[in-house]
C-alpha cells in the first residue's frame, strides 16, 4: 500500500499533525502510521550556496573579484543540520511513498523551506498543500479535508526564491565591496540599508528641528474652562503680542452663549491585530522588541495553540471564520473575560465590514484566538501579556460601539470666540473590555486644549461670568526618536500614497535585529539611535541602496510574481544590473572610513586596537580587523533585579571579580548576590507558589472516591 509523506516545518507541529493522523510508530526523524508518514524540517535545512561554492578564489574577499553574479544560484544543505536533511530526504524518496503534502507554515517563507528541501532531495512526486491558520486538532482535520494542489503555489515559490536571490545578489556584493574598499566590517542589504536611512532621517529631523513658543488664552468660568479659538478655529498662535492684547481687552468682560450643539457619537472598536500592529503595541506597552513579540506569538501559536498564525498582514477575517466565532469566544472566555464572553455568546454575532472582509485578506486572516481551551496558569508572564492584547482586541471588535453625547459650547466674549467640549457616556460598548477605557490608549485622541470635561446645561443667549483669563504657553516638540514599534510602522508605510512597505511582516523584526547585531544602531532606553559606524556607512553606500521607494517597489514586484503577473527572471535581471552599478560606485569612491570608538586596549590575537560597541545585551570589545573576529564582553544586562529600584542590573568584570551594578548606584559582588539568592530560594519563588496553587486546584477538581463520599454522609460525633 502506498503512503503519503507530510512535511512540517518544525518538530512540534509535526508531532501535532502525526497525532491527528494516528501516526505513532517512531522512525528516523519521522512518525509513521498506516497511511501517512509525518516528517519535519528544523526551519531551513537548505540555503543558497556561498560564493566560494562557484569559485574557490571567492573564499577570499577581494575587490577585484566583484561583482559576483553566478547564475543560476545553487542550493546547498546547511552543514549543522545535514544529518537531519539526510533523514528527511530518505523518507521523501522511499519507494512506498506516492506523494507529498507540504505542511510548512502557510506563507512565502514556509513555502521556500519545503520547496528547497524537495528540490535538493531531487523529489519528482506529486505535491499537495496543507494551508491552515492554526494548529489545533480541529484546524488540522479541516485542512486535510481541503488539501490544495501543490502546483497552485508555484508562483508563491517563485516569489520566495526571487526574494532570497535578490538579497544574495544585493547583500553579498555590496557588503563585500564596502568591507574590502574600507577595510571595516560594513554590512548592508536590500531592506536593511533603507531602514537604516529612515532612522538617520528621523535623527536629522530632530537635530534640524527649531522649537517655537506658542500661546493661547483660557477663560475660567464656574466649574469649567473655555479655550479661545481664532477665525480658522486654531486654539494656539505663535504671536504672543496678539494674546497679550486680547488678555488685556477681555479682562472683566462677561460672555454670551452663541451656540450649543450636542451630537450622539458612536466610536467603533480598534481593528483586529496583524503582526506589525501587535508588535507595535507590545513594544509601546511592555517594551518588547519586535523579535521578542514574534517569538512569543510563535509559542502561543505552535505550543499552546491558542492563537492563530502570527505572520499575517491582514486585520480582517474571511466570511468562513464567522461560524467559528462563538467557539473561539468560549475558548478564551474565562477569568476576567468570562462576563464579556457570556454576554457575547447569548446574542447572535453580526459580522460587519469593520472586521469581516474577504477582499482584505490575502494569505491569512487577522490574529485571533483559536477554538482551543485556554489554561491561563500554563502561560508565562510575557505570553500572558501578548495573549491578553489579542483577546481584548478580538472581544472588543465583537462588542457594540462606544456611545456618547458630544456637547460643544461656543461663548462670545467681546467678539472673541471661546469654546468648550463635554462628553456624556451612554454605553461603554467595546470599552467595557478595557475596563471602561482605562487600559486602552486612544492614539488618535486630541492633544490640544479642547479636552472633554463635565459641562453644565447651557441655553443659547445665556450670560456666562468669566472668573479670570489665563495666558497659556507651550513649546513645539520635535518628532521623537524611533522605537522598534514606531519603526515597524514606518517600514510598513515608508512613503505617503505608497501601498507597499519595505520588508514583510515576517522579516521586519529580523532586519531590526541585524541592525543592532552589526552595531549600526544601538538602543538607549526604548529608543533606537544611529552609531558612528551606521552614520558613516550611509555616507559610503550608493544612493539607490538607501532608497525606501525603490525597496518598496521591489516588494510590489515580488507580490506581482506571487500573483503570476511578473516573471521571476525579469525581476532578477533588474537586481543583477542594480548590483553591478552599486559595486562600480563603491569601487570608484574616494571616501574614507574611520573608526570612532577605538579603545587603547589591544586585541590579544592580532594586536590591533579593539573597538567598544553597545550590543543588545551590553558593552563589548570587538577587533577592528574583519579577518580576526575577536570579541569580548565588558558588561552585559542580566535578569538580576536591583533590590533598591528593581531594574535589571549590569554584570561587569571577570572571574571572582564579577560585580553587579545598577544605574541607581547600587553595587554588589557576585558572591554576595549568590548568597542573597540562596536565602531567597529557601523561601520559595513566585513560580513555586503558582505551581502549588495549580496542584491544589487540580486536586480539588478530582472526583471523590465512592468510599470518601460514603464517609462524608455519615454523621460522626465525638
Amino acid at each position: 500500500m502506498s503512503k503519503t509523506v507530510v512535511l512540517a516545518e518544525k518538530p512540534s507541529v509535526g508531532r501535532d499533525i502525526a497525532r491527528v493522523l494516528n501516526c505513532h510508530r517512531k522512525g528516523n526523524q519521522c512518525l509513521e502510521g498506516d497511511r501517512y508518514i509525518v516528517t519535519w524540517a528544523l526551519g531551513h535545512l537548505v540555503t543558497l550556496a556561498d560564493p566560494d561554492y562557484y569559485d574557490q578564489k571567492l573564499a577570499n574577499w577581494r575587490l577585484e573579484d566583484l561583482p559576483m553574479l553566478p547564475s543560476p544560484l545553487a542550493l546547498v544543505v546547511i552543514k549543522q543540520t545535514s544529518g537531519h536533511f539526510k533523514a528527511v530526504r530518505q523518507t521523501l524518496l522511499r519507494k512506498d511513498v506516492s506523494d507529498v503534502i507540504i505542511a510548512t507554515d502557510a506563507g512565502r517563507e514556509g513555502e521556500l523551506v519545503a520547496r528547497w528541501i524537495i528540490e535538493k532531495a531531487g523529489l519528482k512526486k506529486p505535491l499537495k498543500r496543507l494551508w491552515i491558520s492554526s494548529v489545533t486538532d480541529k484546524a488540522i482535520r479541516e485542512g486535510f479535508s481541503k488539501l490544495k494542489d501543490g502546483r497552485a503555489y508555484n508562483a508563491l515559490y517563485d516569489s520566495a526564491k526571487a526574494r532570497s536571490e535578490a538579497d544574495w545578489y544585493v547583500g553579498m556584493n555590496a557588503t563585500r565591496a564596502l568591507t574590502c574598499k574600507f577595510n571595516a566590517q560594513l554590512s548592508c542589504g536590500r531592506v536593511q540599508t533603507p531602514t537604516l536611512a529612515m532612522i538617520a532621517q528621523r535623527e536629522a529631523d530632530i537635530q534640524q528641528f527649531k522649537a517655537k513658543d506658542y500661546f493661547g488664552l483660557a477663560a475660567h468660568a464656574k466649574g469649567f474652562k473655555l479655550t479661545w479659538a481664532d477665525s480658522q478655529n486654531h486654539t494656539r498662535t505663535f504671536n504672543e503680542a496678539t494674546v497679550k492684547t486680547l488678555h488685556k481687552e477681555l479682562q472683566g468682560e462677561r460672555g454670551v452663549v452663541s451656540k450649543v450643539e450636542s451630537k450622539r457619537k458612536n466610536q467603533s472598536a480598534p481593528g483586529l491585530y496583524d503582526l506589525t500592529e501587535l508588535q507595535r503595541d507590545a513594544n509601546k506597552r511592555f517594551g518588547f522588541s519586535a523579535k521578542q513579540t514574534l517569538n512569543i506569538m510563535q509559542r502561543l501559536y505552535e505550543v499552546h495553540k491558542i492563537l492563530t498564525y502570527p505572520r499575517t498582514d491582514s486585520r480582517y477575517l474571511t466570511a468562513d471564520i464567522v461560524p467559528t466565532l462563538k467557539d473561539r469566544i468560549k475558548a478564551c472566555g474565562n477569568g476576567e473575560y468570562a462576563k464579556i464572553a457570556f454576554q457575547l455568546i447569548k446574542s447572535p454575532i453580526k459580522p460587519t465590514k469593520a472586521f469581516v472582509d474577504d477582499a482584505k485578506v490575502s494569505d491569512h486572516h487577522a490574529i485571533i484566538p483559536t477554538e482551543q481551551a485556554v489554561f491561563l496558569n500554563d502561560l508565562y508572564s510575557d505570553e500572558r501579556k501578548v495573549y491578553d492584547l489579542v483577546v481584548k482586541r478580538f472581544l472588543a471588535v465583537l462588542m457594540p460601539p462606544y456611545c456618547y453625547d458630544q456637547t460643544t459650547v461656543d461663548v462670545v466674549v467681546k467678539n472673541q470666540r471661546f469654546t468648550a467640549k463635554g462628553k456624556v457616556e451612554h454605553s461603554l460598548g467595546w470599552r467595557a473590555v478595557y475596563q471602561a477605557g482605562s487600559a486602552y490608549d486612544n492614539d488618535e485622541e486630541s492633544d490640544d486644549d479642547l479636552r472633554d470635561q463635565q459641562l453644565p446645561v447651557f441655553q443659547k443667549g445665556q450670560s456666562v461670568e468669566i472668573k479670570h483669563l489665563e495666558i497659556t504657553r507651550g513649546r513645539t516638540m520635535p518628532p521623537p526618536p524611533y522605537t522598534e514599534g514606531t519603526l515597524l510602522t514606518a517600514m510598513e508605510h515608508p512613503l505617503k500614497n505608497m501601498p507597499y512597505g519595505i520588508g514583510t511582516v515576517a522579516t521586519r523584526a529580523d532586519i531590526i535585529e541585524k541592525l543592532l547585531n552589526t552595531f549600526l544602531v544601538e538602543k538607549r532606553g526604548n529608543h533606537l539611535h544611529m552609531t558612528g559606524k551606521g552614520k558613516q556607512l550611509l555616507e559610503l553606500v550608493p544612493e539607490d541602496l538607501k532608497s525606501a521607494e525603490l525597496t518598496a517597489d521591489w516588494e510590489q514586484q515580488l507580490e506581482r510574481i506571487a500573483n503570476g503577473k511578473l516573471s521571476k527572471k525579469q525581476f532578477i535581471e533588474e537586481i543583477k544590473q542594480f548590483s553591478k552599478r552599486n559595486v562600480k560606485m563603491i569601487k570608484d569612491s574616494d571616501a574614507t572610513f574611520k573608526h570612532q570608538n577605538v579603545t587603547r586596549e589591544k586585541c590579544p590575537d592580532c594586536g590591533k586596537y579593539l573597538l567598544e560597541v553597545n550590543g543588545k545585551k551590553g558593552k563589548m570589545l570587538v577587533c577592528q580587523d574583519r579577518t580576526c573576529g575577536y570579541r569580548k564582553g565588558v558588561a552585559r544586562v542580566t535578569n538580576a533585579r536591583c533590590p533598591n529600584c528593581h531594574k535589571k542590573m549590569m554584570m561587569r568584570g571577570e572571574g571572582d571579580q564579577k560585580i553587579f551594578t545598577c544605574q541607581c548606584g547600587y553595587r554588589e559582588k557576585l558572591s554576595a548576590f549568590n548568597e542573597r539568592k540562596k536565602a531567597a530560594d529557601k523561601q520559595g519563588s513566585r513560580r513555586d507558589v503558582e505551581k502549588f496553587i495549580r496542584e491544589q486546584a487540580a486536586e480539588q477538581a478530582q472526583p471523590a472516591s465512592p468510599f470518601a463520599e460514603a464517609l462524608a454522609k455519615l454523621n460522626l460525633k465525638e
